[in-house]
């Protein structure tokens, strides 16, 4: 009785206490709080709040009942874009855009990374690095308008230089054989400088100690590459390597939708042009939204799939 009585006489005062302290402790994060709270609301309004038109994807869309109104229709739209005849050429486009840029896109930051780690003069190193950086905040619109006047038949600088070499002029931006290298030159031209930022600082916490004993050893600079650089960057490649295996549903929708023109366009439609067109321009907001909410599903499993694989394979992974 005594130990009973002794136990109800300290915990209401220790939670008081520690309720308190834990207050107190917020209050002293309020600032961070604080400059957090735009963020949060941004992704609240923007990202989470419109979950609540997925129901679109499930139901008849019916202008004058609304979402919540509308007749419930299950998987129709799903079965719908499954059995449809363009679905397997848009897949196809989607897959094949997505790796073309993989095989040739992921490679670049790192290996522009490495070369610029290799500059010894620090004033050539920013200028190449500002060089390098510049197109990444061109917006898309600027670089395929700049593609447009460059390639063009008529008044574009290659065809100027084929016209004086006695040359017949090409149709550049219209030639199906030549939308996917367009494609993958213009994303790494734009994003290699951007991109090589996670690597620059990835080799900067490489300790320098280990290529000072690797040169006492008589190492060269492949092999420091080979067997320190390359193994110390192996956690940041695997993580982003994660990131782009399960985005290969995103071909980039900016630059395909303004690269497309009519006769590429059996190359060049994807999943997000077609669910623009078959959404807003056609009025089928339920279809539309069924096929955006597929390709959301099937990256949430590539990205839980990848993660699995690749936490088995070398134990990097981002859960």
């Amino acid at each position: 009785m005594i130990a009973k009585e002794a136990r109800t006489e300290v915990l209401p005062e220790v939670l008081p206490l520690t309720k308190n302290k834990t207050w107190s402790k917020v209050w002293s994060f309020r600032h961070i709080y604080l400059f957090m709270l735009p963020a949060f609301i941004w992704y609240l309004v923007f990202c989470y709040y419109p979950m609540y038109g997925i129901l679109i994807a499930f139901k008849d869309f019916k202008y004058n009942l609304g979402i919540l109104g509308s007749p419930w229709e299950g998987l129709r739209y799903f079965e719908q874009f499954l059995s449809d005849s363009s679905f397997y050429s848009v897949l196809y486009n989607t897959l094949s855009i997505s790796a073309i840029k993989l095989v040739f896109g992921f490679p670049a930051p790192l290996i522009l990374a490495l070369m610029l780690n290799g500059v010894m003069h620090g004033r050539i190193k920013r200028i190449f690095q500002t060089i390098s950086y510049l197109p990444h905040f061109v917006s898309w619109v600027v670089v395929v308008t700049l593609m447009q006047k460059i390639l063009s038949p008529n008044v574009g600088l290659i065809n100027d230089i084929r016209d004086h070499m006695g040359l017949d002029p090409i149709f550049f931006m219209g030639k199906p054989e030549l939308f996917y290298p367009l494609v993958v030159i213009s994303d790494i031209w734009k994003g290699v400088g951007w991109g090589s930022i996670i690597y620059l600082a990835a080799l900067t916490n490489i300790d320098p100690h280990l290529y000072e004993a690797a040169e006492m050893d008589g190492a060269g600079r492949w092999s420091k590459l080979f067997k320190i650089t390359l193994p110390c960057l192996t956690p940041t490649i695997g993580i982003l390597l994660i990131f782009s295996l399960s985005g290969v549903l995103n071909a980039g929708f900016d630059q395909i939708w303004l690269m497309q023109t009519p006769a590429t366009l059996g190359v060049s439609e994807i999943l997000d042009t077609y669910v623009l067109k078959t959404g807003i321009q056609q009025g089928q907001f339920a279809y539309s939204t069924a096929i955006g909410l597929f390709k959301s599903a099937i990256s949430l499993l590539l990205i839980v799939l990848v993660n699995k694989v690749s936490k088995k394979v070398s134990d990097v992974s981002l859960w």
